[in-house]
């Protein structure tokens, strides 16, 4: 399978560049599959706010409540004054994280971040990833939140603001580690959520920190080739239980967005039950892929040639998904991390 197949032009004004006035006034297009729930295939333009009409009493939402953090850090070397900046991708613990840099000093070599936050590049991990060590352990996170701004995806040509800490969240965010939002869930409210719980629909959350695995781009000519990167994940006890009863009653398991969907089909086994942890996932979903658990999945529009592309596609088809996108774009509709979302029932 060629990753030229999941390419499609797009024009680059409908990248969205800031988010929606208000999070569920966001478009929504509903690609219904042939025979599979909710209508006998074709798309319907509506918004975001009528998601509760579209989902059945009984169904189960999966909603991914990882918390982005300012991840962003710009400071100097110690040595020269020259200007480093460093993504911080996961906490190793110690005072110590993984960091993606730019104009990084030799291993050894202090930095300053803000003027007061001291490292040191305490190892070359590999693959333009260095290990960073903080003097301050004490206070870390507080000093990271201070200085750090949001890591918005490159595809954002402009620079962060104030909204973004706010914006560039999920409403129902709790658990900090992620250094890119699971942007489908960005499209919620606390009324609307309310109003779907208040449809008969649950609601449940797992988390998955998204890492920065999911901007790069497939390098390889052959999807099968593809490496996926991986990512943590925890499901607790309590949600793998309303999950995998909900599916057991006939219900659907509605998946927010594709690290949700990529968490549930990484803790399920051949059966389709869903059994709870913490563990991580380099799964990667592309179509021929069989879901075990995700019955249906809301997401939004992802760039050409993408992984995130290749698990929508897995489950609605090709074809069917590169036409929507088709007409998405012939509508105007605003494309990726705050642009508007599809609902594949």
């Amino acid at each position: 399978m060629l990753v030229s197949d999941f390419d499609y032009p797009l024009d680059p004004e409908l990248i969205a560049q800031r988010p929606a006035g208000r999070r569920d006034a966001s478009r929504l297009l509903v690609l219904n599959r042939g025979g599979s729930g909710g209508g006998g295939g074709g798309l319907t333009h509506t918004r975001f706010s009528a998601l509760p009409g579209l989902l059945a009493p009984g169904d189960v939402l999966v909603v991914n409540d990882t918390k982005v953090f300012p991840a962003r850090l710009a400071g100097v070397k110690a040595a020269s004054g020259g200007r480093v900046e460093a993504l911080l991708t996961k906490d190793m613990g110690g005072g110590r994280y993984a960091a993606l840099m730019k104009g990084a000093p030799p291993v050894g070599a202090p930095v300053v971040f803000g003027g007061r936050l001291r490292a040191r590049v305490s190892s070359d991990m590999g693959g333009g990833m260095k290990l960073l060590a903080f003097e301050q352990a004490e206070g870390l996170e507080d000093l990271v939140d201070e200085l750090g701004t949001t890591p918005l995806p490159p595809y954002i040509r402009r620079p962060g603001r104030a909204e973004d800490r706010r914006r560039y969240q999920t409403v129902y965010a709790r658990k900090r580690g992620a250094v890119a939002a699971p942007t489908a869930g960005l499209h919620f409210t606390r009324g609307l959520r309310e109003r779907i719980r208040g449809a008969g629909v649950g609601v449940v959350a797992l988390t998955l920190h998204v890492g920065t695995g999911t901007f790069l781009p497939v390098r390889v000519d052959t999807v099968e080739r593809h490496v996926m990167h991986e990512e943590d994940y925890e499901i607790s006890g309590q949600a793998a239980e309303t999950i995998n009863r909900a599916k057991a009653a006939g219900g659907r398991v509605v998946a927010v967005g594709t690290t949700s969907a990529r968490a549930l089909e990484s803790a399920s086994g051949a059966d389709g039950v869903v059994r709870p942890g913490a563990s991580s996932t380099s799964l990667f979903i592309y179509p021929g892929y069989r879901f075990r658990v995700v019955d249906a999945l809301i997401t939004n529009f992802h760039l050409p040639r993408s992984t995130l592309l290749m698990l929508v596609c897995a489950l609605a088809g090709r074809e069917a998904i590169l036409s929507a996108y088709r007409e998405a774009a012939r509508m105007g509709y605003r494309f990726y991390s705050y642009g508007d979302a599809m609902f594949i029932p």
